[in-house]
This record gives structure tokens, C-alpha cells and sequence, in this order.
């Protein structure tokens, strides 16, 4: 029974490590570890982090203004449906007036020349 119980009591504490409680009582503070500065991590250094996140946030703001382009494309597009319809309704009504007005000088030239038959018969 000894030997069965041997590997496995060598394979936990490799794969797990139980450190206790830590001495100034902060369990959910991370463990510390020493400063090794890591010249071949360049992935991880600040600057690269820093320079993907100036990059993701220019591919963001650049998305929104995308996105504010379309929406005010959109605005602009609406209001010039209605410009456009209001011209025509106002072209459509000189038009109309236009017609009314020929229309009523012709009615008043049949008057007239109805007045000038009725006075040569009479």
C-alpha cells in the first residue's frame, strides 16, 4: 500500500503547491515574486502594451466615427427627400396657379366676346 500511495502523493505537490496563509493576512492579494526583467518578452513589456492599446482604441474611435459618418449620411439624406418634396409641392402649386390664372383670363375673354355679340344684336 505504500508504494501505490507514493506517486501520488508526489504528483500533487507538483501539479499543486499550498503556500498557507500569508503573513500579513492579504489572501487575495497575488503572491509576490522577484523582479526578473525579461528582455526576450517583448509581447509583454509595457510600451508593446501600451502601443496594442493605442492601436485597438484608434480601431474603436475610427469605427465610431465610421458609424457617426453613416448615421449623419443618413440625416442628411432625409432632409433632402424633404427639401426635395417641398419643391415640388411649390412647383406643382405655381404650376397649378399658373394654370387657374390662364385658365380665368380665358373664361373673362369668352365673357368679353360674348358681352360684344350681345351688344351687335341687340
Amino acid at each position: 500500500m505504500d508504494v501505490s500511495t507514493t506517486p501520488v502523493a508526489a504528483a500533487v505537490p507538483a501539479l499543486h503547491t499550498v503556500t498557507g496563509m500569508r503573513k500579513n493576512g492579504k489572501q487575495w492579494h497575488a503572491p509576490k515574486t522577484a523582479f526578473r526583467p525579461k528582455a526576450a518578452t517583448g509581447a509583454t513589456s509595457p510600451w508593446t502594451k501600451r502601443t496594442q492599446a493605442r492601436t485597438a482604441l484608434a480601431a474603436v474611435k475610427a469605427r465610431e466615427k465610421e458609424m457617426k459618418d453613416e448615421k449623419e449620411a443618413e440625416r442628411q439624406k432625409r432632409i433632402q427627400a424633404i427639401k426635395d418634396k417641398r419643391a415640388a409641392k411649390e412647383e406643382r402649386e405655381r404650376y397649378e396657379k399658373l394654370a387657374e390664372k390662364m385658365h380665368q383670363k380665358r373664361v373673362d375673354r369668352l365673357k368679353r366676346k360674348e358681352k360684344r355679340n350681345k351688344l351687335l344684336k341687340s
